[in-house]
């Protein structure tokens, strides 16, 4: 799938540098056509966006559900329809996951299907995750930056995350095949250079603040909960002035939780394998597996031991 071996990928380019990959597929292997794509932009619990750039570089989204009006209106070019999680819907884009079995199953997310009329885009922007942009139909100039800091500063008119500034270092011309890695924080920009259709193929990249508040929710379901305790106290930590060493016992408290490696193993493996689209698992049949010790974890419930699985 890569055109190189994998372990020289995950040692020279995995989350450190992008690189243009050459895939066996062609064509003639795009699962979907662009009709069958809008068509599914118009289901209720499909999410989807469509952008039109305006000729004063402004760029236009609107959101799902869609009707066949909406298409029928769009101009002949500078516009783009993204499909998220289309591997729930279509079993043989499901089928591309695993082309990717060199990395962990659960660190992918979904795969996002997008078709662009010729100069259509999405703007110049970065993403927090690894994702791989796999040409399948058309041709899509790609720019790209160097890595910027989380808080590189976005445009304030527009409700897209568009740099402020872009300064590209590299370009790349992608057609059918060909495959464009981006590691987290690369600013890119992809213009259609005629009718295209792109596959994302993204993984997984809670914030830390994302993966606390689900730890706590865990947490206040536990049975054991422990309360806080005092430091041997001194005359001298009397007043309002907190003395660092009830800090140390707070933090104590909370190396405790974060030391007890079979509860953080537990809850890392259900928060990860928790499903997108939790509403959408028994109509799609959406599934995410990952083990952690002798249990198996599938949408973010244990199952049970490997071996009663397999």
């Amino acid at each position: 799938m890569l055109g190189i071996p994998a372990a020289r990928f995950l040692s020279d380019y995995w989350q450190q540098q992008p690189v243009v990959l050459h895939t066996p597929l062609e064509q003639s292997d795009n699962p979907l056509s662009a009709n069958e794509l809008a068509g599914l932009a118009l289901e209720e619990d499909v999410e989807a966006r469509l952008i039109t750039q305006q000729q004063n570089a402004d760029w236009q989204l609107r959101h799902s559900p869609f009707t066949e009006a909406d298409f029928l209106s769009t101009p002949e070019r500078d516009w783009t329809l993204l499909v998220q999680a289309v591997d729930i819907w279509v079993p043989a884009v499901a089928d591309l996951k695993q082309r990717f079995d060199f990395l962990p199953a659960w660190r992918l997310d979904d795969i996002m299907v997008s078709y662009a009329a010729p100069g259509g885009s999405v703007g110049p922007h970065f993403d927090h995750y690894d994702v791989f942009l796999l040409q399948l139909e058309g041709q899509r100039r790609w720019q790209l930056g160097a890595p910027c800091p989380a808080d590189e500063p976005l445009r304030d008119d527009s409700d897209l995350r568009l740099l402020a500034n872009f300064d590209p270092v590299e370009e790349h011309l992608l057609g059918p095949g060909d495959m464009l890695y981006l590691p987290p924080r690369i600013p890119h920009w992809g213009i259609a250079t005629e009718a295209c259709m792109t596959y994302s193929i993204g993984f997984r990249a809670p914030t830390l603040v994302e993966m606390l508040d689900d730890l706590i929710i865990d947490l206040i379901g536990a049975e054991h909960d422990p309360h806080y305790q005092d430091p041997p106290l001194r005359e001298d930590m009397s007043g309002v002035d907190i003395d660092p060493a009830f800090v140390v016992q707070a933090r104590a408290l909370l190396r405790d939780i974060l030391d007890d490696e079979e509860r953080l193993g537990e809850w890392f493996a259900r928060y990860m394998t928790a499903p997108k689209y939790p509403n959408l698992v028994t109509e799609s049949g959406e599934v995410r597996v990952a083990r952690w010790r002798n249990t198996t974890y599938v949408n973010g419930n244990a199952e049970g031991k490997p071996s009663d699985l397999d």
